[in-house]
């Protein structure tokens, strides 16, 4: 099923608190912000999804963290608490609102073949960590934000490498579980894709503020 874009308003707003115990491994950290990249993100996808994470529980530290990939940093983890507090630039309240999805696709499996595959997962999500964007990557990013807004298949020269936008980061790590994630690609994989995938649901409305 789907996530339609009225979760943002139908879901209550609950405390990190009240959702933690619900947080699995490879859940997904979907956004809706109003900041300016976020809004070129929206315009381009015409979807109020404008960023995504991927949660993962850290049992030695006590900690549920976000894999994530943002337009400064490049990829990195921060603590859900922080995640759903600040941006990435730390900048607060978080502008915006912070749904917890799922994929079906993690569902299901005995004990030990999903630690497996989750392990699969978080070693690829862990190896990316540390990329950066140099201001070319960003320049590209930017023109195939451009690119997908207008409906253009992407030119092979704009392809993701190791650039990745939020949801590209977020997909890669899916396919490395072999789950694919569907978008009909014009563009760039989009948060929206994301949130369109039919085998997503939504779990929970975090309160950012």
């Amino acid at each position: 099923m789907a996530i339609d874009d009225d979760v943002l308003f139908r879901l209550p707003a609950l405390a990190l608190a009240e959702i933690s115990a619900e947080v699995r491994d490879g859940d997904i950290l979907l956004c809706a912000a109003h900041d300016p990249f976020s809004r070129l993100i929206g315009w381009s996808t015409k979807s109020p999804w404008s960023h995504v994470a991927l949660a993962y529980r850290w049992a030695a530290l006590d900690r549920i963290v976000a894999f994530e990939c943002v337009q400064q940093i490049g990829v990195h983890a921060v603590s859900l608490e922080r995640f759903i507090s600040q941006t990435s630039s730390g900048a607060k309240p978080y502008p915006g609102k912070i749904v917890l999805a799922r994929h079906g696709g993690l569902a299901g499996r005995m004990k030990d073949a999903e630690a497996k595959v989750i392990r699969r997962m978080t070693d690829f999500a862990v190896d990316r960590m540390g990329d950066r964007f140099s201001p070319f990557e960003v320049l590209k990013i930017a023109t195939r934000i451009a690119v997908g807004r207008f409906n253009r298949h992407m030119p092979r020269m704009l392809g993701a490498k190791d650039e990745y936008i939020c949801s590209e980061y977020v997909a890669k790590c899916f396919q490395r579980i072999g789950i694919q994630i569907a978008w009909d690609g014009l563009g760039f994989i989009a948060p929206a894709d994301i949130a369109r995938d039919p085998q997503v649901t939504a779990v929970a409305r975090f309160r950012t503020r």
